[in-house]
């Protein structure tokens, strides 16, 4: 069997960009204090490229956390930047968000799927 074409519309990618989401939000409220609810510029790109990476995503349902991923499409400078938010924003995601956060939890100890794996199942 094929891998599944990335299809940015499955529930599991949807709470994927809304983790992100809330974590970037979380990240840039706190770090770079924006007088409105906007994002920085910085942020608003991480957040277009994390989307973007996530639309793209092989595994979709089958995926594990970014950080586990055996294929690392991030640019070495935005994987940076993910952890650098991640770390900071993962803790406190369990405040605002808790549903999305124990949901993430949970996909950090799924195994880290393969491309060849993901072809012969």
């Amino acid at each position: 069997m094929k891998p599944q074409p990335p299809n940015p519309t499955h529930k599991r990618m949807i709470r994927e960009k809304k983790t992100i989401s809330y974590m970037i939000d979380i990240y840039c409220k706190s770090h770079h204090k924006n007088n409105d609810d906007e994002l920085c510029v910085e942020c608003k790109q991480f957040k277009e490229y994390a989307f973007l990476r996530l639309d793209k995503c092989p595994f979709q349902d089958k995926k594990s956390t970014c950080g586990k991923c055996t294929i690392q499409c991030y640019k070495p400078g935005m994987k940076q930047q993910a952890r650098k938010i991640m770390s900071y924003a993962g803790p406190r995601l369990l405040l605002h968000h808790s549903g999305l956060a124990l949901h993430h939890i949970w996909d950090k100890h799924r195994k880290a799927p393969t491309l060849d794996r993901l072809i012969t199942q």
